[in-house]
């Protein structure tokens, strides 16, 4: 885009939107019924299949018991027909490769028959497998380029459903993915592998505590997901923002976030039109969205669904974050997911909310009311906080990309060091079972807001400490570092499997130490050493406080500031050994996805590097060139007119842009030769990624600095790029 068109669509854009929101009749919403539309699920499952191969399914959904391939063709046949009256035309194998993204390869129902005529078909053998090309997906290793087989197999316990277009419809079958040996490809199936041993172990403990009805565990999940929206001009103006998902480039302009004024502010009509078109789709696809508000950043927004079983939930977050970007689409908008895509304002994450249940309905995370509940309270919070503190570098690694690098310790999200957040009131119970004392009791506070005509409001058990990266939040940990462009299938995999081994060790010490003793006594003792042992972990101060960081460097707490060495921990023997040990991952699927992950860090910040180059050379060099030229030919023709004058400030100016000039050629040439120093490494995965980090990464930065110096020099009309003041304000 040239400076003179970037100006023109600044122009239309305020045209525009005095004209965009004129009044229009709005269809009225029924909710009830408009939710789980598209979607074949229970309700539509109970109408349409035999009693028998209902109970059979549900079975398999909620007791984890194996599908009996004789229903699979009943199923596929009510899946069919029911897609059809929707107006599917072909179905697809749904699944989460390790891209990061989703991926499907759409087949019709049409069979052609031997007289010509089309008959539409879906056996249970294409429900329940696939077979998608495999050949390019990533596998760090597991399988060379040319063996090309990979397996699709469905997921029961994610309900299939329907995209539409105004062409009509497909239906999606979610599933797992799987290479020719069996191993995992995909994100999915270890996380319903993690979820399968949390369970066991969780079901063990609670036995041995008295709940001899629960036979089944789930976590849940709720993923708070922020995300910016900029006009789709502008982005398509920006070839940074389209090539990696952020700005490389753009000065900060004069106001930012400084006067939270965004923050929970009145929604523009445009953005409100977009969230509204946004949720009755996401409704229509069972996706309980419930929340939604401006954040802290201009242009920075947030939706937030109600909690669902963890693999369901991390389903919907990646179709979620599809369907935020293609109803933007159709509102002239670009929904960008990336955690960091303008500097100097707050980025975006994804806050995890998570939880256990059991078959019951009871949270197991949910501070009772009788003796009894409160000890399996702190019984399961004894071994969260064990299972964080002794595994600190896997939450950490599962955080680790190169988006995050540009967000994690900033004023947005928590630092890199991982530590819990318990509250006041929690904290003074443990540190009462630490010391043996008796806990301080609080009656039910209230807070007195000091106007008569407000009544008082009952006081919360803690307040939020919102620097923690793992915060308990009164029934539920609020895992707040994990990035908003992340599938979340990945760190509630490890969460999960960390707390499975916490689970299981304390199973194994209570069958050892009771005996025939007083089993309370010995479940009382072992919380106690629990918390003693791992108390280091537990933290309520700013996060933020250099103060913490010497503290935590002192308790001997982890500090992986960047992707590399938070990923080098990834793969570690013990590591390998947990994930064996816990059937979660193969040592060659731990490895597999060391290598994926640092390959995709190095890949990522190439593609940055080359694509700053690029605009350097042939956007903001040349716009300079021009600028500077301008300056000289006025410079000379007023020396020409008024040989006396006293052009002192347009020399300076002119001199002041020269030497910008000379330094963004200079950091210019250090990019390429830093690019050029990794791309020439062969040495290890680690090894690569060390050089982007310690080489590319400053460079990048210098020339970022350079160009964004120039961005304040040169004439508006001459610059090429959206600027952040029109890309973050105009609506």
């Amino acid at each position: 885009m040239s400076a003179h068109n970037r100006k023109s669509v600044v122009q239309m854009m305020a045209a525009e939107s005095r004209s965009r929101h004129e009044e229009r009749p709005v269809a009225s919403i029924q909710l009830p019924e408009q939710f789980g539309a598209h979607v074949f699920n229970d309700r539509v499952q109970r109408q349409r299949l035999p009693k028998p191969v209902y109970g059979a399914l549900r079975r398999t959904i909620e007791k984890g018991e194996e599908l009996d391939p004789e229903i699979a063709d009943i199923v596929a046949n009510a899946m069919k027909d029911w897609a059809l009256e929707h107006g599917a035309s072909h179905f697809t194998h749904w699944f989460q490769p390790m891209t990061g993204l989703t991926a499907e390869k759409h087949d019709s129902f049409l069979t052609p028959t031997a007289d010509g005529r089309g008959l539409m078909e879906f056996s249970g053998k294409e429900l329940i497998k696939g077979e998608p090309d495999a050949s390019s997906f990533p596998s760090g290793g597991i399988r060379a380029t040319f063996e090309a087989r990979g397996y699709t197999a469905w997921d029961p316990t994610s309900p299939a459903f329907l995209r539409k277009t105004a062409r009509g419809a497909t239906m999606f079958i979610p599933t797992a993915f799987c290479s020719w040996t069996g191993e995992a490809l995909d994100q999915k199936t270890p996380l319903l592998r993690s979820t399968q041993a949390l369970s066991v172990h969780a079901v063990r403990l609670l036995r041995l505590l008295g709940e001899s009805n629960v036979t089944r565990v789930v976590t849940t999940l709720g993923c708070e997901q922020e995300y910016f929206l900029v006009d789709r001009r502008f982005y398509y103006a920006r070839p940074d923002l389209v090539a990696t998902g952020r700005t490389l480039m753009g000065a900060r302009p004069p106001k930012g976030q400084e006067l939270e004024d965004h923050y929970f502010g009145t929604i523009s009509e445009r953005v409100i039109a977009y969230m509204q078109d946004l949720e009755q789709e996401l409704w229509r696809l069972g996706i309980p969205a419930r929340t939604r508000h401006n954040e802290v950043a201009p242009g920075q927004y947030e939706l937030a669904p109600v909690f669902e079983e963890a693999s369901v939930a991390a389903d919907h977050n990646m179709l979620t974050m599809e369907v935020m970007k293609s109803v933007a689409e159709r509102h002239g908008f670009a929904c960008l997911l990336h955690e960091k895509p303008f500097a100097g304002v707050n980025g975006s994450g994804k806050h995890n909310n998570w939880s256990m249940s059991d078959n019951l309905g009871n949270n197991l995370l949910e501070p009772g009311h009788t003796p009894r509940e409160n000890l399996k309270f702190m019984v399961f919070l004894a071994a969260i906080i064990r299972a964080v503190d002794l595994h600190q570098d896997l939450l950490r690694a599962s955080v680790a990309h190169a988006g995050n690098d540009h967000r994690l310790g900033a004023n947005e999200a928590p630092p890199a060091i991982i530590s819990i957040y318990v509250g006041s009131q929690l904290e003074n119970i443990i540190r009462a079972l630490i010391d043996g004392t008796a806990p301080a009791k609080k009656g039910a506070e209230k807070m007195q807001l000091g106007v008569t005509t407000l009544p008082p409001l009952p006081r919360d058990q803690s307040d939020r400490n919102r620097t923690s990266p793992f915060a308990f939040t009164g029934n539920k940990f609020e895992f707040r570092a994990v990035g908003s462009s992340q599938a979340v299938a990945h760190p509630n995999t490890l969460l999960n499997t960390i707390v499975a081994e916490s689970l299981d060790h304390l199973a194994c010490e209570i069958e050892k130490r009771a005996g025939a003793g007083d089993r309370r006594e010995v479940i009382d003792g072992l919380i106690k050493e629990l918390l003693t042992s791992h108390q280091r972990i537990l933290f309520n101060g700013d996060n933020y406080s250099e103060e913490w960081v010497n503290e935590a460097e002192r308790r001997g707490l982890l500090n992986l500031r960047d992707t590399p060495s938070a990923l080098a921990r990834f793969a570690a023997d013990k590591n390998v050994k947990l994930f064996e040990k816990y059937a979660v991952f193969t040592p060659r699927e731990t490895n597999s996805r060391s290598n994926v992950a640092f390959h995709t860090y190095t890949h990522r910040l190439n593609v940055e590097a080359q694509s700053a180059k690029s605009l350097a050379a042939t956007m903001v060099l040349p716009a300079a060139f021009a600028h500077q030229e301008k300056l000289a030919r006025s410079i000379q023709s007023a020396q020409q007119i008024l040989p006396r004058l006293d052009l002192k400030a347009q020399i300076e100016c002119l001199e002041l842009v020269s030497k910008s000039i000379n330094a963004l050629k200079r950091a210019l040439d250090q990019l390429e030769q830093a690019r050029a120093l990794a791309e020439g490494h062969h040495g290890t995965p680690e090894g690569h990624a060390a050089i982007f980090r310690d080489q590319v990464m400053p460079a990048m930065a210098e020339l970022r600095s350079q160009a964004d110096l120039l961005e304040g020099q040169i004439a508006d009309d001459l610059w090429p790029l959206p600027k952040y003041r029109e890309m973050l304000f105009l609506s």
